[in-house]
This record gives structure tokens, sequence and C-alpha cells, in this order.
């Protein structure tokens, strides 16, 4: 059993910035994969990004790319999320998860455990 809490999200203007972060606690960290989901009102849960157990590859959605990073540090027990150049439509809440899996993967259920999500808004 994983326990995964967001934190770090908010209100913020398009171009602007924020940051992410997700706390884990219980079994051991670098079990996991650990992606960052987003879901908009009305919309399917999707794929943001994700982190393979050690941190030496990643992986984005393409309407990310280029402006968000995905970060874990394995000793602190977090991953974090920046997101640079927001846009309105990045708007939606976002889910930490974790994934059992050895590699990464980008599928909503193949993910093993979730924060309880956190809303970033971003205005025109």
């Amino acid at each position: 059993q994983v326990q995964l809490v967001e934190s770090g999200g908010g209100l913020v203007q398009a171009g602007g910035s924020l940051r992410l972060s997700c706390a884990a606690s219980g079994r051991t960290f670098t079990n996991y994969v650990m992606g960052w989901f987003r879901q908009a009102p009305g919309k399917e849960r999707e794929f943001v990004a994700a982190i393979s157990r050690t941190g030496g590859t990643t992986y984005y959605a393409d309407s990310v790319k280029g402006r968000f990073a995905i970060s874990r540090d394995n000793a602190k027990i977090t991953v974090s999320l920046q997101m640079n150049s927001l846009k309105p439509e990045d708007t939606a809440v976002y889910y930490c998860a974790a994934d059992t899996n050895l590699f990464i993967r980008t599928t909503p259920a193949q993910y093993d455990y979730w924060g309880q999500g956190i809303q970033v808004t971003v205005s025109s």
C-alpha cells in the first residue's frame, strides 16, 4: 500500500508556472513508476507525464512536451511536476499515481495507487 498526497495547485494566469508535488508514504518508493494524470470537467482522465523507478527515463503527453517536467527525489520520497507556459486548456484536477510495473505505462487503469487530486486553474 502506498499513500500519495498532492500539493502545489492553485490559480495562475496563462503563461505562468506552477509546481506540483506528491509526497509518498508506505512501501518502498523505488518499487514504483510514478505518473501524473489530469481530468478536466466532462472529460476522461488523461496521461500527463511519468518517470521510471530510478528517475532515468521520463515520458510526456504531446500536449505538455517542452512545457512540463517531471522529476523524483527517491531520498525525499517525492515526485514533482514543474508546469511552465501554462494554458487555459491545462485547467484540470491533477493526480499523482504509482504503478508497480517495471516500465512506464500511460493508461490510468494500469496504475495501482492514486492521490486525492489537486485543482489547477489557468485563467486566460
